[in-house]
């Protein structure tokens, strides 16, 4: 954790916790945004301008909230505009480091080691938790946003021409459905499943596997008959959803002790990831390696750092 700038604390995945033992996830810091023009941003937020390889995006293919930026990253076509580096997957003390593992990259903007060395160039005073995805301003040597959520809009709408135009992954029709399902999954499933591996009590944890299972039971309901989770059209709640499905039986299942079913349980839940898995570009985001490299690597919830063979993703063509 940085204070004032200074590495000071070892890196504790349980970010915080209320008096009943539940996880409690620290907002981002970083909310600026990008626009065609360089006008503010949706909300009134502070902008620069879109401009080709002027912006840089720092990621962990194990980590879903940086891999829903890959997905969009991806889709818009923005691969010639928005440079990348991936970071190593193993957690250290230190958190997220730069390094030589297979598919991670050294940074190649400063020679850092570590991702929290951006966070003190951004902001000397900055004191708090270290998280991917990094959107990186590379002209002006500071943090855009570092949250996802609103990464995913901003390369979905702010680089204009300079991204595909065919895909629009929140489009005006959609807005509102797009806003409900996205509430409904981060509370009961993207954050629940962390939720139910970070709890410190038996009530905390019951509540959490509750959530994400009641959940998974709507999503098969939810999907008979539908391509996707608002239609036939791909959105970006459809990515938020595909980043915690892929992960879940990899990881989440043993390591956060979500162990109830497996998405290969529920046929129409399983098609659906799969659907999406195969969508031009999107396996190219997905690296089952660093996903479980990078959570086994967890000492709070794997002491010993044991990394289990299985399980085999035999649905792989």
């Amino acid at each position: 954790m940085l204070i004032k700038g200074k590495w000071t604390k070892d890196f504790d995945p349980i970010q915080d916790r209320d008096e009943d033992g539940r996880f409690l996830r620290v907002t981002s810091s970083f909310r600026n945004w990008i626009t065609v023009d360089g006008s503010a941003g949706p909300g009134g937020e502070a902008a620069t301008k879109a401009e080709p390889d002027r912006y840089h995006l720092y990621v962990a293919l194990i980590c879903p909230w940086a891999c829903r930026t890959l997905m969009a990253r991806k889709l818009k076509k923005l691969e010639k505009v928005i440079t990348v580096t991936v970071v190593e997957p193993v957690l250290t003390r230190q958190c997220w480091r730069f390094g030589d593992y297979p598919g991670a990259q050294r940074d190649p903007l400063y020679d850092l080691e570590y991702v929290h060395q951006l966070y003190s160039m951004a902001d000397p005073h900055f004191s708090g938790e270290v998280t991917v995805p990094v959107l990186w301003d590379k002209k002006r040597n500071t943090i855009v946003n570092n949250e996802s959520a609103d990464i995913l809009r901003i390369l979905n709408s702010g680089f204009g021409e300079l991204a595909e135009q065919r895909i629009d992954l929140y489009p005006a029709a959609l807005q509102n459905e797009i806003d409900d399902m996205n509430r409904h999954l981060y509370d009961s499933f993207n954050n629940a499943v962390y939720q139910a591996g970070f709890a410190q009590t038996q009530q905390a944890y019951d509540e959490a596997v509750s959530k994400v299972f009641e959940t998974l039971d709507f999503l098969e309901q939810h999907l008979r008959g539908r391509q996707y989770l608002l239609g036939e059209q791909l959105t970006e709640t459809d990515i938020r959803a595909f980043v915690t499905l892929i992960r879940f039986d990899i990881a989440y299942y043993s390591l956060f002790k979500t162990n109830l079913k497996q998405i290969r349980d529920y046929p129409h839940v399983f098609a659906y990831m799969q659907r999406i898995y195969y969508y031009p570009g999107i396996a190219e985001t997905v690296n089952f390696d660093h996903i479980k490299q990078g959570y086994y690597s967890l000492h709070a919830l794997n002491p010993a750092g044991i990394v289990p063979k299985g399980p085999e993703i035999s649905w792989l063509r």
